[in-house]
């Protein structure tokens, strides 16, 4: 059995050496593919691999179409949009995410942006707190729970809205669950996206949501850049001068944005939210462990197709 990690954007070495320990110690065979530059030298390497881990690497039907071994690929991660589903399937692989993983340290972003942000950048002037302002949460899972969590030290009150969250779910975090997106949009002062991409949501934060927000309230979006309707939003923050934006996935017109909004605009230069040492290494010996389950005990807890 042979297992291939092949991440474009590498793992910690630290993470590395873990997952390659875990794999091992099961038997199997490890590989690692770091910085590829073309994908073909990923089809080349997953010609002869029973099972992939991968981070936001694209692996579409032609990666599965050169991988006639393949029997499991994790997405070491919570979003999994860069994995073809259906081809997969098709392919008679099993796709599986390592939720929950990272939700710390994309928590812990959604405030460090929101600090810098409420505090003007920092530039010495006096910004505002974040105690006594209300927190929206669009949707409830693994993220949102922990930003949820740290909202309450700052003093925050928190309301959430997810329509496939169980209601006891809000009660034992101590947060109130609204009934709507429109709802959120208007109770909060600072809205944080946690929504995954799917046909659904895909552009779904557009005009008539932003539009409706508090005055000088701020969104945050560490999901998916897919779920912002892009030109809307540019529409209604170039309207309401009292909004920020702030996001660890810039915007397509990121250079546009930034003249025109100035600092009611922040993205990371690149996607932040998973990005510390402790969520590296959780997230791929999470996908590892998955790997040996799977294999030697048929376990799919954590299956997405």
């Amino acid at each position: 059995m042979r297992v291939l990690v092949a991440t474009e954007k590498p793992f910690s070495p630290i993470a590395v050496e873990g997952i390659k320990k875990i794999v091992l110690e099961a038997g199997f065979e490890f590989a690692l593919l770091e910085k590829y530059e073309s994908k073909a030298v990923l089809l080349e390497a997953v010609s002869e691999v029973n099972a992939l881990i991968v981070r936001s690497d694209k692996i579409d039907a032609e990666v599965f179409a050169h991988a006639p071994e393949l029997k499991i690929v994790v997405r070491a991660g919570a979003g999994y949009d860069n994995i073809d589903l259906e081809a997969a399937t098709k392919a008679g692989v099993v796709v599986m995410n390592t939720p929950g993983q990272n939700a710390n340290a994309v928590a812990e972003l959604v405030f460090g942006m929101l600090l810098y942000a409420v505090r003007n950048q920092f530039n010495g002037k006096a910004g505002t707190e974040l105690g006594g302002k209300t927190l929206g949460l669009h949707a409830f899972g693994n993220v949102a729970r922990n930003v949820a969590r740290i909202a309450k030290g700052f003093g925050m009150n928190i309301v959430a809205y997810d329509a496939y969250c169980p209601a006891e779910l809000f009660e034992t975090n101590g947060v109130k669950q609204v009934l709507s997106p429109e709802e959120l949009f208007k109770e909060a002062d600072v809205i944080s996206l946690h929504v995954p991409s799917t046909p659904e949501t895909r552009g779904s934060i557009g005009k008539a949501l932003v539009g409706s927000m508090r005055t000088n309230a701020i969104l945050v979006n560490t999901a998916r850049q897919d779920i912002i309707n892009e030109p809307e939003l540019l529409e209604v923050l170039e309207a309401r001068t009292d909004l920020r934006y702030l996001t660890d996935i810039a915007l397509a017109a990121d250079a546009e944005a930034r003249e025109k909004l100035g600092q009611r605009y922040f993205a990371t230069p690149k996607k932040m939210g998973a990005q510390t040492a402790e969520a590296n290494v959780n997230a791929g010996l999470a996908a590892a462990r998955q790997i040996v389950a799977y294999i030697n005990d048929g376990v799919t807890r954590f299956k997405v197709n």
